[in-house]
């Protein structure tokens, strides 16, 4: 079984709130919502987002604003759903990096749609340092395909949490590359990232090499570097292509 996609919607309307969720919990999406700007930014860091719905018309904070504090350390994607028409008023959420615009009021096939296409794009940007035609990684059976968020080894499915694939998803988009410890911190927790989330990176590190390892203690795909991070093994598909 394949994880669910996460979405955080930040919308103030309750009706429009729930609407979403339902919406897409039936699409088999995860969802997460939160009634105000404050609240939306602690879910972005502790929901691990694959993507945020955003109303810029929010009670403490506009949502430029929110898109401009996400864009300081995270490019997941971003879709603003808002009942401004103004065409300076799309611009400027463009502009500031926001991956979409919808306009208030919208359907569930189009809703649904424009997740898929920014999503897609999210997956396919240059920040994955995978080619875009070949979206999985690959070394001695562990294969990961970035497209199904689908892990196996050799041939059989590893059952991750959704923190354990985003870390295995991680080192593996930069394999033979060491990521020090506040480099992941910070690309999965964001810069609210307190002294807990160091014990917890471990913690979930460790459950992973027992997920993958035939013998944590002396690990094949993911290797410590003691004190500095961790560096996932070379994948094997980029190793081809150089040879």
């Amino acid at each position: 079984m394949t994880l669910k996609p996460t979405v955080i919607v930040i919308e103030d309307e309750k009706n429009i709130a729930e609407f979403i969720a339902a919406s897409l919990s039936a699409h088999g999406y995860k969802v997460l919502t939160a009634a105000s700007g404050q609240k939306g930014l602690s879910l972005i860091t502790s929901g691990l987002p694959d993507i945020i719905l955003l109303d810029l018309g929010l009670p403490d904070i506009d949502g430029i604003e929110i898109i401009h504090q996400v864009r300081k350390w995270n490019q997941l994607p971003i879709i603003v759903i808002s009942a401004r028409t103004q065409e300076q008023e799309k611009v400027l959420a463009l502009d500031s990096g926001a991956d979409d615009y919808i306009t208030k009021p919208f359907g569930t096939p189009e809703l649904l749609a424009r997740i898929r296409t920014a999503m897609r794009h999210s997956q396919h940007s240059g920040s994955n340092v995978l080619s875009a035609l070949e979206p999985m990684y690959l070394s001695d059976g562990l294969k990961i395909d970035f497209l199904r968020r689908l892990v196996t080894l050799k041939g059989e499915e590893v059952h991750l949490t959704q923190i354990e694939y985003k870390l295995v998803s991680l080192l593996a988009k930069h394999s033979g590359r060491v990521l020090t410890y506040d480099y992941i911190i910070n690309h999965i927790w964001g810069p609210y990232a307190d002294n807990n989330n160091n014990q917890i990176l471990r913690v979930n590190m460790a459950h992973i090499r027992r997920k993958l390892e035939a013998n944590p203690g002396e690990p094949h795909y993911i290797f410590t570097e003691i004190g500095v991070g961790y560096r996932m093994k070379e994948n094997q598909q980029e190793m081809d292509g150089k040879e």
